[in-house]
């Protein structure tokens, strides 16, 4: 690719890849990511941008300002890793049994410390940029802790923006949706409180597998009978423990939960079903339950003329034929959204290409992706901060 800032950014791929291949070997779960929050903090000192720690809990936020420019822009990066074992015989792989960065936040980060350090060397805007490393996307609190943390009180921006890579779009393309792009996302825990027995005695027990099966079941029909078809919402059980042993009857059963719903009224209408199914199923069983609702999820929403604009930018760097406009939008789940609710701004999409999907044991970051990356980022703040 030949423009000026791709070819700039190729110069420090190398580094790039030293920067992402550390954070991948020593990957931290969210809202735990003590070391990685500080190995970035620590780059973009070095970089020369102000730095401040600690902004909902290990969250980065590191400010340049150049000229006398009142305009300030918001860049976004995360930079947890999953409770998921790596499969990958990368020269890099993690070091860190059952934990890795199987969703590319080593590659978001990397690609936005590639833009700080192309900016804090050329300098070529006019005004304030702000970048903010996120901690805790995978469980949805970084976001609405650093919200709460005052991140828009203390670092005013114009607009924020973010972006996300992903397999089995077309690798190093650009993808852009106004309005409804990604799902609210609600994690939720059921406890099911039955009476346990011995396996040859059901009748002195409750039983709360027997229940537990049954809500299974019934849970699915809130999407398939009381969601309508031209809507889109998913409850997914992840999760069913209970017992140990074949002949014990358990006291009780957990359900994990996961529901997503791309319309605010549609997620109320849905988990209020998921309420009633829960105290009837349990009920009709002899059981008591629990629910125990995660943080509330949100919707995420690009503001129209702002996404209109970033696809611009990226058409002037990349070539009309690498930018893709009005893509689907993505039952996947993103608190970048409580970002987009106090500011306008965009999260798009960067291609992946044919790799397995994120959260796969064999996903992969496509490093050659690095310098797109972060040259988007670039472009953002340059032509923005004319």
């Amino acid at each position: 690719m030949r423009n000026p800032i791709v070819q700039e950014l190729n110069k420090i791929h190398d580094d790039m890849k030293s920067w992402m291949g550390h954070m991948h070997e020593n990957p931290e779960l969210s809202m735990k990511e003590s070391e990685t929050s500080k190995y970035i903090a620590e780059k973009m000192k070095s970089f020369g941008f102000e730095v401040a720690e600690g902004i909902g809990k290990y969250g980065v936020v590191a400010s340049l300002k150049n000229g006398d420019g009142t305009k300030s822009i918001g860049l976004r990066a995360d930079f947890d890793a999953l409770p998921i074992q790596e499969s990958n015989n990368l020269p890099y792989k993690s070091k860190k049994e059952g934990i890795a960065h199987l969703c590319g936040h080593d590659g978001h980060t990397t690609m936005l410390l590639g833009a700080a350090k192309y900016l804090s060397e050329t300098k070529n805007f006019n005004g304030t940029v702000r970048m903010t490393f996120q901690p805790g996307e995978e469980t949805m609190e970084g976001g609405p802790a650093m919200i709460q943390d005052g991140l828009f009180e203390k670092f005013p921006v114009d607009a924020v923006y973010g972006m996300h890579n992903m397999p089995s779009l077309e690798k190093g393309k650009f993808y852009f949706r106004e309005g409804e792009t990604m799902a609210a996302v609600d994690n939720w825990e059921i406890e099911l409180i039955g009476k346990g027995s011995h396996g040859s005695m059901p009748e002195l027990s409750i039983d709360p597998v027997v229940c537990g099966s049954s809500l299974v079941m019934a849970l699915q029909t809130i999407v398939s009978r009381n969601v309508s078809p031209w809507q889109n919402s998913v409850i997914t059980v992840g999760a069913f423990l209970s017992g140990n042993a074949g002949n014990v009857i358990p006291a009780n059963a957990i359900l994990r939960i996961n529901i997503r719903n791309m319309d605010p009224e549609l997620r109320t209408k849905v988990l209020n079903r998921i309420r009633e199914v829960v105290k009837f199923q349990a009920e009709s069983y002899g059981c008591e339950y629990e629910i125990r609702e995660g943080i509330p999820g949100a919707v995420l929403v690009n503001t129209p003329e702002n996404t209109q604009w970033a696809a611009e930018v990226a058409e002037t760097i990349f070539g009309e034929e690498n930018v893709v406009y009005d893509m689907n939008p993505y039952m996947g789940s993103e608190d970048f959204a409580f970002m987009l609710q106090e500011k306008k701004g965009n999260y798009c999409m960067l291609g992946n290409g044919n790799t397995e999907m994120v959260h796969h044991p064999e996903y992969v970051f496509d490093q050659d992706i690095l310098p797109l990356g972060a040259a988007y980022w670039v472009g953002l703040v340059e032509n923005y901060l004319k």
